[in-house]
């Protein structure tokens, strides 16, 4: 997976917000808030290659989580990134 082009995090009123930059993302009318550990996910693919492992293996390293429980987080996590088109 990858971040698609035009998504940005951005912080507003303190609050992590993705949000769809240019004209790939002229149609984009979602307001896409992330909590602090999907901000951190968020950051830590920019501009990269990643999977659900991946992603788990972030948590568990910034977190000290489970095998178990930073799998079912990330896999979850990358689910609904891709439902909602801000990943493919």
């Amino acid at each position: 997976m990858k971040i698609v082009e035009g998504f940005r995090l951005r912080e507003v009123i303190g609050q992590a917000v993705v949000v769809g930059e240019g004209v790939n993302q002229v149609d984009f009318n979602k307001l896409i808030t992330l909590n602090e550990s999907a901000a951190y996910l968020w950051k830590s693919v920019e501009g990269k290659e990643f999977d659900a492992a991946m992603l788990a293996q972030l948590l568990i390293e910034k977190y000290g989580i489970d095998q178990e429980l930073a799998t079912k987080d990330a896999e979850a996590i990358a689910a609904k990134w891709l439902e909602i088109g801000i990943v493919e």
